[in-house]
């Protein structure tokens, strides 16, 4: 990774009321997804027109901006982002952003065995493989979709590729995902992926969530320790990331664990480091917020790159204290999780 630390000293840094500073920026390049999995999206899902969608270069353009406002980590975010086409072109155009030191990227990893080996050249750090089941059954029943082999085959792909930082994301459902709890911990400590469950929220595009479908990261955690061994926690390198992880007590690869990501039943809020840009070029500080900063129109009607800064500003400047989630002044955001970007 590059020095960054003489980067962005030109320009304030990205902190909120709240004194929370903002190093990382989440990138949705599309709302399109090969799979409609329930917690995302709805079976009839409409997509924005292509040409609503910011291009390679005006994403590259904003990442280069909030470089030199201090984000440091970028994340490519869908939909599904191996469809946009040619999308190692839009890394390497990242991850030659003075500044960034991180560029990793989260897919469902359909087309991950075809676009591996170039992610890979083009300076992809890291990757994320959706993945909630084992059994095509009960991946054909979440993600409406058949689908299974092409993820296995892209994981194997990407380890012949030479990536070696894979971490697997399972989204917790009451009464759905309970048994794949157990085969999931094993297949990710056998294989040597980190494994992440993340607990169901509000943000499907069936709007038919609701809190007796969370199972909760504790709940996980205690069938993990119970059935698969105990579980120790690991020291928090990042401040700012989400998941608390654990390492597996009775021994095994360094690094290969499992994490909870757990914003409903235990928010993460007070440490959010993380901005959003959607696909359609809308800033955004918060998964649940109901506001908007429109830098698609700033850049095509000829902003300067001040412009944009102070876009990204007054979106940290308005973010809460939290979500809300729970409370009684929890607004539901008019988006589903596929058009704000996972």
């Amino acid at each position: 990774m590059i020095d960054t630390t003489a980067v962005g000293r030109t320009r304030a840094a990205l902190v909120d009321a709240f004194g929370r500073v903002h190093t990382d920026l989440r990138i949705s390049v599309t709302d399109r997804c090969n799979l409609r999995c329930t917690y995302c999206m709805p079976v009839d899902a409409v997509f924005r027109p292509h040409d609503e969608l910011l291009e390679y270069a005006e994403i590259a353009r904003v990442a280069g901006v909030a470089a030199t406002l201090g984000i440091r980590s970028i994340r490519i975010t869908g939909g599904e982002p191996l469809v946009r086409p040619d999308l190692d072109r839009l890394v390497a155009m990242l991850v030659a952003t003075p500044g960034i030191g991180e560029v990793s990227l989260t897919t469902n990893g359909l087309l991950l065995a075809e676009q591996a080996g170039r992610l890979r050249a083009a300076g992809l750090h890291r990757l994320n493989v959706s993945l909630d089941s084992l059994r095509e059954e009960v991946f054909e029943r979440i993600a409406r979709r058949r689908g299974l082999d092409r993820v296995l085959a892209g994981l194997a792909a990407a380890r012949e590729a030479g990536f070696r930082s894979i971490r697997i994301n399972a989204v917790s459902i009451r009464g759905l995902t309970e048994d794949e709890i157990v085969p999931l911990a094993r297949f990710c400590r056998t294989q040597g992926y980190h494994l992440r469950f993340i607990e169901f929220m509000p943000l499907d595009g069936d709007t038919s969530w609701s809190d007796a479908q969370v199972l909760s990261g504790r709940e996980v955690r205690d069938i993990l320790a119970r059935d698969v061994g105990p579980l120790v926690p690991v020291n928090r390198p990042d401040d700012g990331q989400p998941a608390i992880d654990y390492a597996y007590g009775d021994g095994g690869t360094a690094g290969v664990g499992v994490g909870f990501i757990d914003p409903v039943t235990a928010p993460f809020c007070d440490r959010c480091d993380r901005l959003r840009l959607t696909a359609d070029g809308q800033f955004r500080n918060c998964l649940f917020s109901t506001s908007e900063w429109d830098v698609r129109q700033s850049i095509r009607r000829g902003c300067d790159d001040d412009g944009i800064a102070g876009l990204l500003r007054a979106c940290v400047a308005a973010k809460r204290a939290a979500h809300g989630i729970g409370t009684a002044d929890f607004a539901r955001p008019a988006r589903a999780m596929y058009q704000i970007g996972g």
